[in-house]
């Protein structure tokens, strides 16, 4: 299992509407994610920074082929559509990523 977590701005005047989004998640996304090998996904918010934490345990083999089958799923795809606009996205990302990557520095079980 890998620990995984990622980080991202939310617009200030979206943090309604991102929060009522993340209420009721559609389930083809949250079947999807399960389908990835994702376990134990959690998104924190940081206000007044609107920051926003996503961590997850990624239990599979090849994490780049699942998030490449994630990507490719049509409906994940309109969900992105619609979350996306909300985000505003740290320019010390790396390219190629919308979510910020994180090193993981420490860990207790």
């Amino acid at each position: 299992m890998q620990r995984m977590g990622m980080v991202i701005g939310l617009k200030p005047e979206t943090i309604a509407e991102y929060k009522a989004l993340h209420a009721d998640v559609w389930p083809g996304v949250l079947a999807r994610i399960s389908e990835c090998n994702i376990r134990n996904y959690t998104i924190f918010l940081r206000e007044p920074e609107n920051l926003l934490f996503g961590y997850w345990e990624y239990h599979g083999e090849d994490f780049a082929a699942d998030a490449a089958k994630m990507a490719a799923d049509p409906e994940t795809q309109r969900w992105w559509d619609v979350c996306m606009p909300l985000q505003a996205p740290l320019e010390s990302r790396a390219d190629g990523e919308w979510w910020a990557m994180m090193e993981d520095v420490f860990h207790l079980d």
